[in-house]
């Protein structure tokens, strides 16, 4: 396998984290794993250092893609063939890490882990939402991406590099526009995907609409335009 690193950003997931961790250690043993701990208020800390995982603290919350970023950094620093976006809150599965990296191997740039490539998306508030950023996408690109938001993916290391260097480039569903315009190959591959057992997510529906906003306005006038480094 590819020499792999997955990157875990981590913020008060102290329930949620060893959960995390060993499913990886258990199902994908060959690749590397480090957690970024973005700040934590509660004892994620204190777990990590306890079960003597690998880890970078960070001191203050970066937020999602100041964490993921500093992954990036790390998996160039360290001449990572392929890096491995995978959430600390237990709902993605190391299960599907290696089927990802050989689509890597295939010469594909970013692999999404999709729950709806073979599966039919739901017309839930959240799924609307999903079926917008995916239109918006296919409008721009001519591409289709039937998972734009699913946060576990797979990046080669010209998408590392370009993730781990440019600040306005963080792994968001708009981006990927930037990145098919640059001539990057996408993959998704079919996955299922855990519900989270503690905690919750900052995404209620205020968030949501602001996140969706944000999204396909950056989808439509703003990705289309920039360049990333080949």
């Amino acid at each position: 396998m590819l020499k792999t690193l997955i990157i875990i950003p981590a913020y008060n997931e102290s329930h949620n984290i060893r959960k995390a961790i060993e499913d990886i250690k258990k199902n994908s043993p060959e690749a590397d794993y480090i957690v970024i701990n973005d700040g934590s208020t509660d004892n994620t800390f204190e777990v990590l250092n306890h079960y003597n995982y690998n880890y970078i603290n960070g001191f203050q919350n970066q937020g999602l893609f100041g964490a993921v970023q500093t992954g990036f950094k790390w998996a160039l620093l360290n001449d990572y063939d392929v890096a491995i976006q995978f959430d600390g809150d237990g709902q993605h599965s190391a299960e599907y890490i290696r089927e990802m990296v050989n689509a890597v191997e295939e010469g594909y740039d970013i692999v999404i882990g999709s729950r709806f490539v073979n599966e039919k998306k739901p017309w839930t508030s959240r799924m609307i939402g999903s079926r917008l950023l995916s239109f918006a996408i296919k409008m721009v690109t001519g591409k289709t991406i039937k998972d734009p938001t699913s946060g576990f993916r797979a990046y080669g290391k010209k998408c590392i590099a370009s993730y781990a260097r440019d600040m306005n480039n963080p792994p968001e569903p708009d981006t990927l526009v930037c990145m098919l315009k640059n001539g990057r190959k996408i993959k998704e591959i079919q996955v299922y995907m855990n519900e989270r057992e503690f905690g919750e997510s900052y995404l209620n529906l205020s968030n949501a609409i602001k996140y969706m906003s944000r999204m396909i306005i950056s989808i439509l006038l703003i990705q289309p335009f920039r360049k990333v480094d080949k």
